[in-house]
Formats: structure tokens, C-alpha cells, sequence
């Protein structure tokens, strides 16, 4: 009987997948204690397949949850790196038009650039030797603007729930293990996998570092399972996947928009200096808006010269301003500060339409 560790050989995982694949479905159902179909339904409205949409479903076993995906129309692409999975799916849904399906490895993932609508990956991400390079090929496929969605087993945040289920995975699980699946063995991986796995706030930066946005999460049955989801900017390509794939320790979230140089509008420089022409030095102060001050005379006075006291009105000639070496073409850009671009760089935390709340609900 074959038995993967935490090191994730992708052969020692695959093989292990072949030998369970045939009672793999009907194992989950009796591990989850019927959990694991609630879980699909989740998954699927979290995703929010539409009519005509293209959608990868990675590790996608024998192609169930793909099934649930293409419900309402979408193409599902179901990926698995297990043949003998592959194998059980494509039996499973050969009368299924909308689901094909592709043996592939996550971590170099055989399709193009912005290629699809949106990612998800249903108990599998933890399986995988190299997460992150898994979720920097998921944002490559993705095209701009297309989600992904990430159901996977997590820590649960209350300590008597955290408590209650690492006793079952110890003890429980494996005596049902023993009764329903047909490699007993393999499951004591999957307890070691799921409790080596790192909590909900870590995986949702790990989505930030792969340059994913607006992230959340959602706890289910009490955080043994949370629900992921984030966005691809619209304005983004497939390029930013090969940077996020060997990031150890980048910024999280998008890459901010680019400020403007500080010389880029000369024309507003202009205008906010003839605007507040009081804002000119006394004495020796250049006539920074010397070309302003030709159509208004009058307001070309200093702001600390004194009002004169005849009693005719003073002609509009400058009386204390003359201009000493003035060149009426340098306004002084430094002057106007730039508007710069404050949008949040993938904001956390935010709720959508599918139901994610923000983290930590």
C-alpha cells in the first residue's frame, strides 16, 4: 500500500491517489461525516460558474466537484495530476459535455496566459510540494478580472473546536478509515497534511504575494474548512506569475499603480501659481507668475508690501516688485505637488457577491 509524507513527492502523491481513487468519493462522504457535499455547494456558489464561462478545476479527483461547476453551463477543465483519477472521472462523466478532463501538474500547468475565468481547487492545495508556485501558475491561466477560489482543510480558531478535532483526526478517523477505504494507510497522511497546514490569515497573504486582490476568506464548520477566494486585476497579465513564483518574502497584494512625475502637468503647475499669487516671497522673491501677473497688473504686489496711503488710487505699475532677473518661463514646478493614486493595493477584508465575508468571519 502506498503512503505519501509531508514531503509531497508529486510521485509518491500520485500514487497514492491511484490505489484510493476507486472508493475515493464514497471514503470522503464517510470521513466528513456527510460534510463533504455541503462543502461542494459552497465551493460551487463561492466560484458562481456562469453560461459560457471557461473553468479550471485543479485536482479535481474524479471530476465531482467539476460536475457540481458545470451545472449551469460553464466548460470545466478538470485537472489532476493522478491518472488513475483521471481514469475513474472521465468514466464518471462521459455523458457530461461540459466537463473534460486533463492529467496536469499544478505547478506548471499546461495552458496559456489568461486563459480562464476563473481557478479553484477543492482539498488539494495541501497536497502539492510547492504551494506557492502552484497559486503563481493559478494566476497566470487566470484571465484579468477572473477569480479563484480555494475550499481546503484549516485551523479552526476556537481552541475546544481545535481541540475535539484533532482528538477525531487521532483516533476517529483512522477506524473509519479501516472501514471505508480501500488503503487505510494514505489517511494518516491526510492527517499529517492537515494539521501541518497553516491557518487561514497566512494562505490569504500567500494569495496577496501571488499578486491576487481583494482576498477574503470564509470559515466552514467551525474554520475545518475555510473557503478562499481572490481577484486578478483587471489591468494585470500572466507576467507577474513568473515574479510571484520564487518571492520569498514580497509585498503582499497588487503592484500599485505608478506616480505620476512631478513635472508631468506643467499646465496645472501654472495655474495653481497664478491662483495664489500671495504665496510670493517678499523682497527677492522671483515673479513666479510673471506670465499670470501680465493679464492681472494689479495683483502682482507682494504680499508683505503696504497699501499706499495717497489718496488717488495708485496706478497698477508694482511699486516694491520689480523684477530683478525674472525669466517669465521657469515657473517653479516643485511648487505643485502631484496628485498622487491612493487606491488600496488589494483590500482585505472585503465582502462580494458570492457570500465570502471579510476575514475572520
Amino acid at each position: 500500500m502506498s503512503k505519501a509524507d509531508l514531503s509531497k513527492q508529486p510521485a509518491q502523491v500520485a500514487a497514492m491517489f491511484d490505489e484510493v481513487s476507486t472508493h475515493y468519493d464514497r471514503t470522503n462522504n464517510v470521513l466528513s461525516m456527510g460534510n463533504a457535499a455541503l462543502w461542494r455547494v459552497a465551493t460551487t456558489k463561492a466560484v458562481g460558474p456562469r453560461a459560457g464561462e471557461t473553468i479550471l478545476d485543479v485536482a479535481a479527483g474524479t471530476g465531482t466537484s467539476s460536475a457540481s461547476l458545470a451545472k449551469n453551463g460553464a466548460t470545466v477543465v478538470a485537472a489532476d495530476f493522478s491518472e488513475g483519477m483521471i481514469e475513474v472521472g472521465r468514466r464518471r462523466q462521459a455523458d457530461n459535455p461540459f466537463v473534460r478532463f486533463v492529467q496536469a501538474d499544478a505547478t506548471q500547468l499546461p495552458f496559456d496566459d489568461d486563459q480562464f475565468d476563473a481557478v479553484t481547487i477543492s482539498f488539494g492545495l495541501r497536497n502539492i510540494v510547492d504551494p506557492k508556485k502552484a497559486l503563481a501558475e493559478f494566476y497566470r491561466v487566470t484571465k484579468p478580472g477572473g477569480r479563484v477560489v480555494i475550499c481546503e482543510f484549516s485551523q479552526p480558531p476556537a481552541s475546544i473546536v481545535r481541540t475535539g478535532y484533532s482528538a477525531y483526526l487521532r483516533f476517529g478517523m483512522p477506524v473509519l478509515a479501516k472501514l471505508a477505504s480501500s488503503n487505510p494507510a494514505a489517511y494518516e497522511y491526510l492527517m499529517d497534511s492537515i494539521e501541518a497546514w497553516p491557518s487561514q490569515p497566512v494562505l490569504a497573504d500567500w494569495l496577496r504575494e501571488a499578486g491576487f486582490e481583494h482576498v477574503a476568506y470564509r470559515n466552514l464548520t467551525y474554520g475545518i474548512v475555510a473557503l478562499h477566494r481572490g481577484y486578478k486585476p483587471r489591468d494585470a497579465g500572466g507576467a507577474r506569475a513568473t515574479e510571484a513564483a520564487g518571492a520569498t518574502s514580497s509585498t503582499p497584494g497588487p503592484t500599485p499603480p505608478a506616480t505620476k512625475p512631478a513635472d508631468a502637468k506643467p499646465a496645472e503647475v501654472k495655474a495653481a501659481a497664478a491662483a495664489k499669487p500671495a504665496a510670493a516671497k517678499p523682497a527677492a522673491a522671483k515673479p513666479a507668475t510673471a506670465k499670470s501677473a501680465a493679464a492681472k497688473p494689479a495683483t502682482a504686489k507682494p504680499a508683505a508690501a503696504k497699501p499706499s496711503t495717497a489718496r488717488k488710487p495708485a496706478p497698477a505699475k508694482p511699486t516694491t516688485a520689480e523684477p530683478t532677473t525674472a525669466e517669465p518661463t521657469t515657473a517653479e514646478p516643485t511648487t505643485a505637488k502631484p496628485v498622487r493614486s491612493n487606491r488600496a493595493a488589494g483590500a482585505t477584508g472585503s465582502s462580494d457577491s458570492s457570500g465570502v465575508p471579510p476575514e475572520g468571519e
